[in-house]
């Protein structure tokens, strides 16, 4: 039997290797392409997400600058109203005692007036320097400044507070005790002022080498997945104070369920 072994044409090896020569070219771009919007959208989303995190740090920053110009404000207007006010009439009782023929009884009067005006001075002076910095936090460290902190807010009778710690806070670490304070103060106002809430828990744990506090309250609660809910200058300022801490923060809450937060530090 003969085999027909007639030889390929020149002309078809030519256009098989053009053929497969444009073929790899055609592939070698579409991976081009591919890897370049590949590249370019990965880079877009690096940009965003970098955009979100500055945008973060500024909402944190100005959220710090605005709660540090209230603080502000409401120590003056405490030093003008309480303090400022009271030294003025002490100072103008001071002068009546230079008022000649004064009887015995009326200098009495004048002097009791002037003691009791001072103590009252001397009352809200302490009271405006435990608000900046509560000396039972500075002298006995963060549980003794959270017990003391929950028996101001029973002491109003709206609300019971229940307080339990399972944890040793290091004495090394104030820095960030005040911040753990300043958190637990905001949160508890925002139950009394906002969420109407009668009775407050706070706990303190370690889970797996890592503080963590729970604060949980029977308030009116709020929408939690609505975003807007968590953008008010209160919660910025805890965010804000959870990032400085390197922590993490939790919120969650239903209208008429009360509120419910965990965070680390």
């Amino acid at each position: 039997m003969l085999l027909n072994l007639n030889p390929i044409p020149e002309s078809e090896i030519v256009a098989i290797i053009i053929f497969g020569c444009l073929s790899f070219i055609l592939m070698g771009v579409v991976f081009i392409l591919f890897f370049y919007f590949s590249r370019k959208k990965i880079i877009k989303e690096q940009l965003e997400k970098k955009d979100l995190e500055i945008q973060y740090q500024k909402d944190q920053i100005q959220a710090v600058i605005i709660t540090q110009e209230e603080e502000r404000k409401r120590i003056a207007q405490d030093l003008h109203d309480d303090i400022s006010s009271k030294l003025n009439v002490v100072s103008l009782n001071s002068y009546l005692l230079r008022t000649p023929n004064l009887t015995e009884q009326e200098v009495i009067d004048i002097t009791g007036n002037i003691i009791d005006l001072t103590a009252k001075a001397l009352d809200s002076s302490r009271k405006i320097a435990h608000g900046l910095f509560p000396p039972v936090l500075e002298k006995f460290g963060l549980h003794a400044g959270i017990e003391e902190l929950c028996l101001e807010f029973e002491s109003s009778k709206a609300v019971k507070v229940d307080y339990q710690n399972k944890i040793q806070f290091d004495e090394k670490d104030k820095d960030k005790h005040l911040h753990v304070f300043r958190i637990l103060q905001e949160l508890m106002n925002n139950s009394l002022r906002h969420g109407k809430a009668t009775q407050i828990s706070i706990s303190f744990e370690d889970k797996k080498g890592i503080s963590t506090g729970i604060y949980l309250d029977n308030g009116i609660g709020f929408d939690s997945d609505n975003k807007v809910n968590l953008k008010g200058l209160g919660m910025k300022n805890i965010e804000s104070r959870i990032s400085f801490l390197n922590g993490t923060l939790c919120v969650n809450s239903v209208i008429n369920n009360g509120v419910s937060i965990v965070f680390t530090f």
